[in-house]
């Protein structure tokens, strides 16, 4: 059975897609911690991301750097956060988060903002990616 995010990059579910190429996928978290909340994953569903291939896994990495990078200039911040926990969904996926503090970094703090909201948000990162 295809995951959540299986069905996101297929269409069978919309999101507001910052970015893909061949092997990778980023969209915005639906209830971000703070704008810009992007997850990134890998195209492959794989579950746990240390079992990713070591290319695939250093890919992730490479292609989540340039989406930091315009999130970053899109809502300035500290620095864009990396999380990965992976028990939210059984795919692969990393959390870009704009942050100033180890604070800001809750799950406990999402937020729910409307389509109109998460779509300007999209398109505010999108206009930062080189």
């Amino acid at each position: 059975m295809s995951s959540l995010f299986t069905k996101i990059i297929k269409g069978e579910i919309p999101c507001h897609k910052i970015a893909e190429d061949e092997q990778f996928f980023a969209f915005l978290d639906i209830q971000p911690i703070f704008k810009g909340h992007t997850l990134v994953i890998p195209k492959k569903e794989i579950d746990y991301i240390y079992d990713l291939e070591d290319d695939l896994l250093a890919g992730l990495h490479l292609f989540s750097k340039k989406l930091a990078l315009a999130i970053r200039a899109a809502f300035p911040c500290e620095r864009v956060s990396v999380i990965v926990a992976g028990f939210e969904v059984p795919h692969a996926h990393i959390h870009l988060i704009p942050s100033d503090t180890m604070d800001d970094l809750s799950f406990h703090n999402r937020t729910k903002p409307s389509n109109e909201e998460l779509a300007e948000i999209a398109t505010q990162i999108r206009a930062k990616l080189s």
